[in-house]
């Protein structure tokens, strides 16, 4: 077995983080364009930085759910049995690794910094503060930016995944909206490699396929149970 798991914004939910994605295009009131662009970044850094380290504080309030855990089961008992398990996420929080797992950030991560100028990435969940940037140890550049992949940025792991999902023979998604690309596209990738495809989300999200097998409900419900009928499949 090659499982490939994708997880989105819905396995997250039930520790009680927020999408930030709400109705109207709006994050938390601001456009997308404000808070999670390049062009916002340049135009009103302050902005910005306040936005991410609201998020970033957010983290320590919150605590894996029963998804989480059930995916950090289901890779270790892949690891054990010689099976071929691989995690990629859209999420930028870091409730997977507290769980357990260790997942490829399609989209950044949240604990993280970098440095525009010289490349240095930190993690940093010290510096919380809405009004003071973190500067750079390396280079000094007066401020590091959150290390997420902004609208109209390029996802540097995009190949990666699709090489992941050309190879797999399980594809499972879960919390994803489809509409997201290039994650949003991996799932037609795997179908093209004749991958068998579970989906699971609270509706049907839009990249579903007739052949997929969709199992709606929540992730801290459904997860657990789907993460059981796999690790059955494992030599």
């Amino acid at each position: 077995m090659k499982l490939l798991v994708l997880t989105g914004a819905g396995v997250s939910a039930d520790s009680g983080l927020a999408t930030f994605r709400g109705s109207q295009g709006l994050w938390e009131g601001h456009r997308v364009e404000d808070v999670a662009s390049p062009e916002g970044w340049r135009r009103d850094p302050s902005l910005v930085w306040r936005f991410y380290q609201m998020r970033r504080a957010a983290l320590s309030t919150v605590q894996p759910n029963a998804a989480h855990l059930a995916l950090a089961a289901l890779e270790a008992r892949c690891r054990q049995r010689g099976a071929e398990f691989r995690l990629v996420t859209q999420n930028v929080d870091d409730l997977h690794e507290r769980a357990g797992s260790k997942p490829l950030h399609m989209h950044g991560e949240l604990a993280w910094l970098r440095c525009e100028r010289c490349g240095t990435r930190v993690r940093d969940l010290e510096h919380l503060d809405a009004e003071c940037f973190v500067p750079c140890a390396s280079c000094r550049a007066p401020r590091l930016r959150p290390d997420i992949v902004w609208f109209g940025e390029m996802v540097p792991s995009a190949e990666e995944c699709l090489r992941l999902a050309a190879a797999c023979t399980h594809f499972l998604a879960i919390g994803t909206s489809g509409a997201v690309y290039p994650a949003a596209g991996l799932i037609d990738v795997a179908r093209r490699a004749g991958a068998r495809v579970l989906v699971q989300s609270l509706d049907e999200p839009s990249n579903l396929a007739g052949v997929d097998e969709f199992h709606p409900g929540r992730a801290v419900e459904v997860v657990p149970v789907l993460c059981r009928a796999l690790a059955q499949l494992l030599p």
